[in-house]
Parts: C-alpha cells; sequence; structure tokens
C-alpha cells in the first residue's frame, strides 16, 4: 500500500498522531477514538516512508489477545514482520537467548500457576485459603514486584497495606517468603521474575544491552497509563539514549494500580520529553451522543485530557432501573435480552457487565432459564477445546500436503468431519457448543486476504493460539467491568451498581474511590447503540438493604 493511502480516511487528529514518526510522540486516545487503527497506520505510514524498519519495530501490549488484534491489523497492511508482543513475552524471548550465553544453563522455567504454588506453601505453614484468598494473594505479590520492592522493602510497608486474605502482616509476611523460597527450590520463576531478571541481566551484560539496542530502535507501547514501575525501567532500558518512543494512552482509563499500574508516567510524559508531539484523539465513533454525554458526567474532573465528542447519531437515552431484589433485576434482564433478541440483536452484541466474578451466578440462571445463550469472559478457553485441537492438527496435516480445494471448501470438509454441518443444531448443552467452536473456527478464513493457502491458515491459527487471540463466540458476554476493558458491543447492561460493589467495600481512600469511578466510565464506553444500568435494594445473599452507588447520583441527581 502506498505512504499516502495508509493516510486515507483518518480523521485531522488521528492523521497527525500517524506522521509523528520521529522522536517521542504522546496519544491520549479516549474510548472509542481509533486508537489501535491511528497506530497501526503510523507504524506502516513510517515503513512505507523509510523511517522505520520493519524488523526493528516491536510495538508492546499488556494482553495476549491486545497483540493479536494488532498483529492481525498489522498483517492486513502487508507490514507482517513489525514484532508485536507483551512485556512478558518480550522480556521471556530475551531471557531465554541470553541466560545460556551467560549464565550457561537454560533458563528458568516460568510457574503455570503461581495460585497453585501458593497454596501448597500456604498448607505446609498450617494457612487456609480458598480460592478468592489464593487470587488477592498472588495480586499482593505482583504489586510487591511490579512496584520493585524487595521482601525488606515491602516488610517496612506492610503493615500500612489494605489486609490481604484476611491474613496479618506477619503472617502475610511469612507465606510470601515461604512462597519464594518454594519457587527457588523448584527452581522456577514467576512472570514478574522474569521481567525483573530480563531487566538484571540487560543492566549488568552490555554484550546483551548492545544486542538488544541493535535489534529493536522505534517502540510503540500501548494502553501506556497502564505501566507499571518494573514495565516503566524495562521499557528504559530497551530504549538507552533513543527517544523514538510513541506512547498511547488514556487517564480516564486508569483502572488496575491494584497491580501496581500506574498512570504518572503517560500524564508525565510531555515533562520527561518536552520535545514530545502530544495529540488528542477525542472524536468517539463508537458510542451514540447520548452514551458519550452521559459518560463525560464521570470524567467532568479531569483536566488533562479533553471530554469525548460522539461522532454518531444522537441515540437513545440510557436507562437508569432500580430494583427490589437481585432476582428481580436479573429476571428482567434477561426479558430485556430476550427482546432484543427478537428485535434482530444478533446475541454477541449484547454484554452484561459487573464488578466481580461473584456477581455472574444469579444472571447465569436468569439468562438458562430464559433458555438465552451466554459465554463467560474468562470460561473455557477456545483453543483448548478438544474439537478445536482435533481440527488444528488437521488443518496443519493438509497445510503440509497442499489441496487445490479452496480453503474455505478445506476447512468446511475439516470441520464436517467433526460432526460440523451448515444448520445449528436446535437443542442445547454439548452438541450445540461444539457447532458453535467449529463454526467460529470456520469463520476465522473470511477474515483472511483473497487467496490465502491452508498455510497461511494453519499460520494463523498457531499465532492466535499463542496470543490467545479467540474468535467471538455468537453468545451474549458476561464479563467484570476490568475484563471488558478495550472490547465492545452495540448493547451493554451494566448490573448490580450498589454501594460495596462500586464502588467495591474496600475502597476507603480518594484515590481508590476515584480508579472505582474510572472502572464504571470504561463500562459505560463500552456501548455503542444501548446502554441500561441497574441496582437493586436486597441483595443475594444478604437480608441487609443496599444503597444505590454514589456514582449513579453523579451520572443523574433524581436517583
Amino acid at each position: 500500500m502506498e505512504a499516502e493511502q495508509l493516510l486515507e480516511n483518518l480523521d485531522p487528529e488521528q492523521r497527525q498522531a500517524a506522521q509523528s514518526l520521529v522522536g517521542p510522540t504522546c496519544i491520549l486516545a479516549g474510548a472509542g477514538t481509533g486508537k489501535t487503527r491511528t497506530v497501526t497506520r503510523r507504524i506502516a505510514y513510517g515503513i512505507a516512508k523509510g523511517v522505520f524498519a520493519a524488523n526493528r519495530v516491536l510495538a508492546l501490549t499488556y494482553t495476549n489477545r491486545a497483540a493479536g488484534e494488532l498483529r492481525s491489523r498489522l498483517r492486513q497492511l502487508d507490514v507482517g514482520a513489525v514484532s508485536v508482543k507483551t512485556f512478558h513475552s518480550a522480556a521471556l524471548a530475551q531471557l531465554e537467548f541470553f541466560w545460556p550465553q551467560f549464565a550457561g544453563v537454560p533458563a528458568p522455567s516460568v510457574l503455570q500457576s503461581k495460585a497453585r504454588l501458593i497454596s501448597q506453601v500456604a498448607d505446609s505453614v498450617k494457612i487456609r485459603l480458598d480460592a478468592g484468598a489464593l487470587r488477592d494473594f498472588a495480586g499482593e505479590i505482583e504489586w510487591r514486584k511490579y512496584s520493585m520492592l524487595s521482601m525488606d522493602q515491602y516488610a517496612e510497608i506492610v503493615k500500612s497495606r489494605p489486609k490481604v486474605a484476611g491474613l496479618s502482616p506477619a503472617k502475610n509476611l511469612e507465606l510470601q517468603n515461604a512462597y519464594e523460597e518454594a519457587k527457588i527450590k523448584a527452581q522456577k520463576v514467576d512472570w514478574e521474575d522474569v521481567l525483573v531478571l530480563t531487566l538484571g541481566m540487560l543492566r549488568s551484560e552490555p554484550r546483551a544491552l548492545a544486542h538488544v539496542h541493535q535489534q529493536y530502535r522505534f517502540f510503540t507501547v500501548d494502553e501506556y497509563q497502564d505501566i507499571s514501575p518494573l514495565q516503566h525501567e524495562l521499557l528504559d532500558a530497551w530504549l538507552g539514549n533513543h527517544s523514538d518512543l510513541c506512547v498511547v494512552g488514556d487517564p480516564n482509563q486508569t483502572i488496575y494500580s491494584f497491580t501496581g499500574a500506574t498512570s504518572e508516567f503517560l500524564q508525565g510524559f510531555g515533562s520527561r520529553f518536552p520535545d514530545a508531539n502530544v495529540v488528542q484523539l477525542r472524536r468517539n465513533y463508537r458510542s451514540t451522543q447520548q452514551i458519550v454525554n452521559f459518560a463525560n458526567r464521570l470524567t467532568a474532573d479531569n483536566t488533562i485530557v479533553e471530554p469525548l465528542r460522539s461522532e454518531g447519531e444522537v441515540g437513545l437515552a440510557p436507562r437508569m432501573l432500580s430494583f427490589a431484589t437481585v432476582s428481580d433485576e436479573c429476571e428482567a434482564l434477561a426479558n430485556n435480552i430476550k427482546t432484543k433478541l427478537d428485535q434482530g440483536t444478533k446475541p454477541s452484541e449484547i454484554a452484561v457487565l459487573y464488578r466481580v466474578n461473584g456477581q455472574s451466578e444469579s444472571i447465569e440462571n436468569a439468562l438458562t432459564q430464559a433458555g438465552i445463550d451466554y459465554q463467560v469472559r474468562g470460561g473455557e478457553r477456545f483453543f483448548s477445546r478438544p474439537e478445536i485441537q482435533t481440527a488444528i492438527r488437521a488443518v496443519r496435516a493438509e497445510a503440509i500436503a497442499p489441496t487445490d480445494k479452496p480453503l474455505y471448501q478445506a476447512v468446511s470438509d475439516i470441520c464436517r468431519s467433526l460432526g460440523w454441518q451448515t444448520q445449528q443444531p436446535t437443542e442445547k448443552g454439548s452438541a450445540r457448543e461444539k457447532w458453535e467452536s467449529l463454526n467460529s473456527l470456520l469463520a476465522i478464513t473470511d477474515e483472511l486476504a483473497p487467496g490465502a493457502t491452508m498455510a497461511d491458515f494453519a499460520k494463523e491459527l498457531d499465532e492466535r493460539q499463542r496470543s490467545q487471540h479467540e474468535p467471538i463466540k455468537a453468545a451474549v458476554t458476561l464479563s467484570t467491568m476490568h475484563a471488558a476493558k478495550g472490547l465492545e458491543w452495540d448493547v451493554v447492561f451494566v448490573v448490580g451498581l450498589t454501594e460495596g460493589y462500586l464502588p467495591i467495600t474496600y475502597a476507603n481512600t480518594d484515590t481508590e474511590i476515584r480508579e472505582e469511578q474510572r472502572l464504571l466510565y470504561v463500562a459505560l464506553t463500552r456501548a455503542g447503540r444501548e446502554l441500561t444500568l441497574s441496582w437493586a435494594r436486597a441483595d443475594a445473599n444478604s437480608t441487609r438493604d443496599r444503597e444505590p452507588s454514589r456514582f449513579l447520583a453523579q451520572l443523574s441527581p433524581r436517583v
């Protein structure tokens, strides 16, 4: 594609960002403003103009899914040679490459499950932790490491930290020390250690650092508001004395400070790089004017970025509903979704968002009773399903022995051999789920370029499997607000908006409350056409009446 063609259909701000190729660039990209389109066009434009060498560009993300999406977009622009990695995968690749050279042995392997080791260690010291407590404790370990605190440094501040998993500060320290010792004994590292060890290696081995500086020169960092001090130190090591860095982020969507992330690096980018080109993307192409104006009420006190402006139609006003009980709320939710489906809205364009995983059970029961198919984000992984694994093996085999059949026909033949047919099964359960997974696999062929071969398809599946870039299932999505970040749907229901859930009970300080407010903002801006908020006075697990979330009053004084 010609260089100037890459700038077509970009708005003035997107074009300005895409043409900023030399030196530091900061793109303040609000929700729904086309940041991925802008970033991929910028990279492709820089390559087409000869400013970037494709093999020296490293685009960094925080999730495998985001990396997969970015990689797919770049491939469509014929710049597939660009490296797109998460911070962890980039660090692990360097660790595995350099460790044998300098240590003389293979790099230590990464723990598959931090929670499993914590559970084993807790049992050994007679501490009982349930699944929720294990998650919380693992999160505290991650916060400590991302914040670059040694165990001694952590011990000095542990009493000021929120209580973790119901443990006293002394028990917290005992368990963390036991976890570190067990990890060393097993000759394993966790994902945070991968970053720590890579950073230490680059700082202590000039040859390794010089190699990395030779390999990568141009950096792009997505979701820069979520970077932690540890990741930032590693990024600085990769950059060296250069400043060819493009960061993209939105301070209004900072929702991961509990993991050590901070938006201070994004907000201070102009101070660190006085010559930086700072571009604001504020034209929202996702949501209606009513939804954007509604969500903007939660960010009115933010003076760093301008409010979003919708480029869409006026649309319907967001609805706010209250119910006597959670059962009533979920029953009404199911009825509303059923109506939307009957009116022709695709199930994949509907989402139900909530604050914590525990809120989903009542929603799942209501949807099941109404006969509505749903998927829970974070449930069974697509590429772990047995029929998908069988299909991928067959695709790889046919890629080695090419066929004259068109790609769609060849893949559909494989799917048919596993029980797929053109008509969706009427019965629910495992047969329907198997059909849907095979149908989703087949649909991936439509996303490839015309003339794609079975070898191309096999490569695409390998990359998607490695990056956990899963296809969208034809079902209503249930998701926590955190897991919904980066996604969008036409119709969104945000449920369970009561004090204790949002803001969450343990959010006490002004900083924590503001983060909960930003979390709701993220939830609202996932909606394209229709948005409904709801709360119930009586919680399913308590006889105590709940109060509506304080943020509802901010959105509408009538609540």
